[in-house]
C-alpha cells in the first residue's frame, strides 16, 4: 500500500467495456504485415479442405471423406444414441433457454455470503471490500465437482471483474477508491464451495469447513523448474519461492488424487505502470505486459503489480495452480513444470504406462497447444510433487497431411535452460517451430478411447499478422481460414493409443461457420453444421461418462451480419462418432457460458454463465436487477441422469 489513487478513470470504464483481446490491441498494436485480399488469395488455393460441404480429412487419420463419420463403426454409431432430448432454437432472451421438461435453477452469484458473518447481496449497494471477502468472486469460469467426507463441493474459478455489474452504482463503472481496488483484489481466483441438494432445489452451505476463498491475496507455493530462479525473485520474495495470489482463472483440471487445477489466463492486463521511461522488454512484450493496464489500478495500491518497481513479479504469473480442496489450510502450489503462459484449462489424463499427461492451450491469437509429460508413473502412494515437476514439456507442430508431433521443450532444441523453458514458455514454443493456433482454448479426452479435443474460438488475425513472438500464421492444418471469425474444434489421436506418444494423426471435428449467411465455403462452415445448430467461437468442451462432447461458446452475440441467426451463447451437445451437433442450452444476454461439473449421482449438470450483460448489453439476469455472474442447476424434471 502507500500509493496515491490515479483520479484520471476514463481510461479504465472504457476498458470495463472491452474484452481483454481488444484492450490488448489498444494498448500495444501490432502491425499488419500482410494484406487481406493477399491472404483470401492465398485462402483460396486451400479450398481442398472443402468438397460439397465435407471436410477431407488427412490420409493419416480417417480414410472417410465426410465429418459425419468418425472412428467408430456404424453398429457402435447406431448404439451411441446422445440425442434424448428436442433442441433448442437460437434466441436472444435474456434467461436460460433449455428443452422440454429440463429445469434450472440458481445455485451461486457473485456477491452471495459464504459464511453467515457475510452481508447478503444488496443490488444497490453492492459490496465493499470486507463483504467481498466473505461472498462468491466475480465471473465464475472452469470448475470441477469434489466428494469429500461424503459432502459435495465445488471449486470454482472466479477469473476476473465484469465492471459494468461490479460497479453499476457509480457513473464511471470502474474503481475509484482504495476499497474499491482491494475489493476487486477479492473478488478473483477460486471459491469453493459446499453444496446440498434439499426440497428447494441445490443450496450452498454457509459456514461449511470446506468453504473457502483463494484470492490475489493468499500465499502459494513455487515449486518446479522455475523455484528459486532469479527471473523468479523479487524484493518481497528475494528467494523466489512463494507468490503472492491468484487471478485470472479461467479454465480447470482435475488430478487422480482429487485436487483441483486452476489456470492462469490474461494476468498481464492487472500489472502496468505510471513510469513511462521505463521500458517494456521483449519477454515482457510477448505475454502482453505493457505500461497501461486492464484498469484495476492495482499498480496504485500494491508494488507488486508495478512493472517499473518489481519487473520480475509477472514471471510469477501464469501457471497452473494446484489446491486440495479437503484441506482448507492447504497452501496453494504454482506448478511451474506446466510452463508460463495464458492457459485455459489443464486436461489430465494417464498414459499406457502410467505416465501422467497433461494437455493445455496457450489461449492467444497464434499462440501454441502443449503436453507435460510426467517422468514417473502415477500409482496410488506416489510422490505427487515429483509427477508435477519433473516431465517434459512438448508443443504441437501440425502438418497438412492430417499428422502431427509433439516437440519437446528442452535445454538441447531450444538453448534454454529448464527454469526459462517454464517461464519464457512462449520463447521456447517459437524457437522449436510450433505451430501457431487459432487461440486454444478448452482440452478434452474422451474418457473411452484415446482422442483429445481442443477448441479454437477465433482469430481476426490469421494470415494478416504475427503472433507476438513474430511467428507466422499462415493459413492451413487446423487452421484453415483467414481472419477466422468462427472457430473450429480440432481432433487428435495419439499413436498407437498412448497419450505420451510422440506422434499424433489429428483431423477437424467441426468447423464452425453461418450457412444462413455463407451459402457454401469455408464460412459456411463443416457438413455437421446447418443452421440448427450453428454457432461460433467455441470455447469449453468437456466430455461426460458416456462419452459425450459438450461445447460451450464465447462468441459474438450481435444476431447481425456474419452472425445473424446464431442468437446469444449456447451449449451443445455432440456425438463423436457421428459428428451430429444439437443445442442443448442458450443463455441470456451478453453472457458467456464457461464451467461445467456433474452432481455425484449425475443427474445434475452445473454450468457457468459469465458476465451476463457484458459489451452494455442490457441483462438482469439472474434476478432482476443488476446482472450476476452465476453458477445454475440443470436437472430433468423426471430426475433421469444426464450423464
Amino acid at each position: 500500500m502507500g500509493f496515491a489513487m490515479n483520479q484520471n478513470k476514463a481510461d479504465k470504464s472504457d476498458f470495463g467495456m472491452m474484452s481483454y483481446d481488444e484492450i490488448d490491441e489498444q494498448i500495444r498494436p501490432a502491425p499488419e504485415t500482410v494484406g487481406f485480399e493477399e491472404v483470401m488469395q492465398k485462402a483460396v488455393s486451400r479450398r481442398d479442405f472443402f468438397k460439397g460441404g465435407a471436410l477431407l480429412f488427412g490420409s493419416g487419420l480417417f480414410m472417410q471423406s465426410s465429418l459425419a463419420t468418425a472412428s467408430g463403426t456404424k453398429t457402435e454409431a447406431a448404439a451411441f444414441d446422445v440425442f434424448g432430448f428436442e433442441p433448442v432454437e437460437a434466441n436472444v432472451k435474456d434467461t436460460i433457454t433449455l428443452p422440454k421438461d429440463y429445469q434450472w435453477q440458481p445455485l451461486v452469484s457473485w456477491g452471495d455470503p459464504m459464511w453467515s458473518q457475510g452481508k447478503a447481496f444488496d443490488a444497490d449497494k453492492l459490496l465493499d471490500c470486507a463483504a467481498q471477502k466473505l461472498a462468491f468472486g466475480d465471473n465464475n469460469d472452469g470448475m470441477k465437482h469434489f466428494t469429500v467426507q461424503g459432502r459435495e463441493l465445488l471449486a470454482i474459478n472466479n477469473e476476473y471483474v465484469n465492471f459494468a455489474g461490479f460497479f453499476s452504482n457509480r457513473k464511471s463503472t470502474a474503481p475509484e477508491t482504495v476499497d474499491d481496488i482491494c475489493k476487486t483484489m477479492e473478488a478473483v481466483g477460486v471459491s469453493i464451495i459446499e453444496i446440498q441438494e434439499t426440497e428447494a432445489g441445490w443450496q450452498l452451505v454457509k459456514d461449511s469447513p470446506f468453504n473457502r476463498r483463494i484470492t490475489a491475496q493468499t500465499p502459494m507455493e513455487i515449486t518446479g523448474p522455475a523455484r528459486g530462479h532469479a527471473l523468479m525473485q523479487t524484493k518481497q520474495d528475494p528467494l523466489g519461492v512463494e507468490a503472492l495470489g491468484t487471478w485470472a482463472n479461467c479454465g480447470s483440471g482435475k488430478t487422480p488424487w482429487g485436487t483441483y487445477l486452476t489456470c492462469e489466463e490474461n494476468f498481464n492486463g492487472f500489472y502496468a505502470t505510471e513510469a513511462t521511461d521505463f521500458e517494456i522488454n521483449d519477454d515482457l512484450k510477448r505475454y502482453g505486459l505493457a505500461h497501461k493496464g486492464y484498469g484495476y489500478g492495482w499498480h496504485e495500491v500494491d508494488v507488486r503489480f508495478d512493472l517499473a518497481q518489481t519487473p520480475n513479479e509477472p514471471n510469477r504469473s501464469g501457471y497452473v495452480v494446484e489446491i486440495d480442496p479437503s484441506k482448507p489450510n492447504s497452501k496453494p502450489k504454482k506448478r511451474t513444470a506446466l510452463g508460463r503462459f495464458k492457459h485455459e484449462n489443464a486436461e489430465m489424463v494417464i498414459a499406457k504406462n502410467g505416465q501422467l499427461v497433461v494437455y493445455m492451450g496457450d489461449d492467444e491469437r497464434g499462440e501454441f497447444l502443449y503436453r507435460y509429460v510426467s517422468q514417473n508413473s502415477y500409482k496410488a502412494g506416489a510422490d505427487i510433487d515429483d509427477l508435477m515437476e519433473n516431465g517434459t514439456l512438448s508443443v504441437a507442430k501440425f502438418a497438412e497431411d492430417g499428422s502431427g508431433v509433439w516437440l519437446p521443450l528442452t535445454p538441447d532444441t531450444t538453448g534454454m535452460s529448464l527454469a526459462e523453458i517454464c517461464i519464457h514458455t512462449r520463447q521456447a514454443g517459437s524457437k522449436v517451430g510450433a505451430t501457431t493456433m487459432d487461440r486454444p482454448e478448452w482440452v478434452a479426452a474422451n474418457p473411452n478411447k484415446a482422442e483429445v479435443y481442443c477448441s479454437l474460438t477465433n482469430n481476426k488475425i490469421r494470415g494478416l499478422e504475427p503472433n507476438k513472438g513474430g511467428d507466422e500464421q499462415s493459413v492451413g492444418g487446423p487452421n484453415p481460414r483467414a481472419a477466422n471469425k468462427y472457430g473450429q474444434v480440432v481432433r487428435w489421436i495419439p499413436e498407437d493409443g498412448d497419450h505420451a506418444a510422440d506422434k499424433f494423426a489429428w483431423n477437424l471435428f467441426v468447423l464452425a461457420g453461418n450457412p444462413q449467411v455463407h451459402a457454401s465455403g469455408l464460412e459456411a462452415g463443416s457438413a455437421n453444421v446447418d443452421v440448427s445448430n450453428m454457432f461460433n467461437s467455441p470455447d469449453g468442451v468437456h466430455f461426460d461418462s458416456q462419452g459425450k462432447l459438450w461445447i460451450q461458446t464465447d462468441g459474438k452475440t450481435s444476431n447481425q451480419g456474419e452472425f445473424a441467426g446464431m442468437g446469444n451463447n449456447q451449449m451443445l451437445l455432440a456425438n463423436p462418432q457421428t459428428g451430429e451437433i444439437k443445442r442443448f442450452m442458450v443463455a441470456p444476454k451478453g453472457a458467456e457460458v464457461s464451467g461445467f461439473a456433474f452432481s455425484h449421482d449425475r443427474k445434475t449438470l452445473f454450468v457457468g454463465i459469465q458476465h451476463p450483460g457484458e459489451w452494455g448489453i442490457e441483462s438482469t439476469f439472474p434476478y432482476g436487477d443488476v446482472p450476476r455472474s452465476t453458477v445454475i442447476a440443470i436437472r430433468h424434471k423426471d430426475g433421469h441422469l444426464i450423464a
